[in-house]
């Protein structure tokens, strides 16, 4: 795959208060990328919270809320910060170009617009977008497993945190350690340590599949599935089906002392944010939950509802 196939399926917001300006534009990049429209800064914002473009033309002048006012929210929220803006303007002294540019924007391109000259801009512009979250996504995946690594998991779970707690909506958490992993390495060798590894976080990855949900190694032989918007009912449903998938790989585990496969343990708690309780409680919880399971005979979970 090339980064020019990649390019083609952009997702692009155009912002501005004249219909006749959005046509222009919308028929410049209809035949190369999926274009949306709003008319005003609120509306705007509203959409890239929920579409979250790849890449936002915007205007400067509009009643109510300028572009720069739009720029700036745009870029003080963690969910659109990242997202590229071009300022599209009848705006043209330099004076205008450096505010914009000061104010977050990646480029400017006066009005009248010439087609050829937005379609290489926009194509400039996805190009790095897409390489840059390529690169970001080798930062936040574990190498050995593939799935999501600690840093991943630690600013998924502020962001979900806050969503959750605005939304007032619980959010839940497993950690799931590897039974006797160490005995493991020490009967077959690293080599199938690290298979076996893969392995687990694959069952474990099938076992929690929406898309909002995130399984991470959390540590050596410790995975944590974080899962949004679940009560504690959902996530004793998907710790069992953990437990199943992992037994269905049976995996030989000659020094256990649960059986003759691999097995996992687990602490699940659900909890309904507040300034009350913090998201470094709950994994608090989890972890003496897990533990509990550990000495309760392994092969199972403990769950608590906060």
């Amino acid at each position: 795959m090339t980064w020019g196939s990649i390019v083609k399926k952009g997702r692009i917001l155009i912002v501005d208060d004249a219909m006749e300006n959005i046509q222009i534009l919308h028929q410049a990049l209809q035949d190369e990328h999926d274009v949306l429209f709003a008319m005003n800064g609120t509306k705007a914002l509203h959409m890239a919270q929920h579409q979250l473009p790849d890449l936002i033309l915007l205007d400067a002048m509009m009643p109510d809320m300028d572009g720069y006012a739009v720029c700036a929210a745009l870029r003080a929220s963690e969910l659109t910060r990242d997202i590229p803006i071009i300022f599209v303007t009848a705006l043209k002294t330099p004076e205008d170009e450096t505010r914009a540019l000061s104010s977050g924007a990646a480029d400017f391109i006066s009005k009248p617009v010439n087609a050829a000259v937005v379609r290489a801009r926009v194509r400039t512009q996805l190009t790095v977008k897409f390489q840059s979250d390529a690169l970001r996504e080798l930062t936040l995946t574990d190498s050995l497993t593939g799935v999501a690594n600690r840093r991943a998991f630690d600013e998924r779970l502020d962001a979900e945190w806050r969503r959750c707690a605005r939304s007032q909506m619980p959010i839940a958490l497993i950690l799931v350690d590897i039974d006797h992993f160490k005995n493991f390495n020490d009967a077959y060798g690293h080599q199938a340590g690290d298979a076996c590894l893969k392995k687990a976080s694959e069952a474990m990855g099938r076992a929690a599949m929406r898309p909002q949900d995130l399984l991470a190694r959390y540590g050596g032989e410790e995975f944590a599935i974080l899962l949004p918007y679940e009560d504690l009912g959902g996530a004793e449903v998907v710790a069992g089906k953990v437990i199943d998938e992992v037994a269905r790989l049976a995996i030989p585990h000659e020094r256990s002392s649960v059986g003759p496969i691999l097995t996992v343990s687990m602490g699940v708690v659900s909890v309904m944010p507040s300034d009350r309780f913090e998201s470094a409680m709950m994994i608090r919880s989890a972890d003496a939950l897990l533990y509990e399971a550990k000495a309760e005979g392994r092969n199972r979970f403990k769950s608590k509802g906060q």
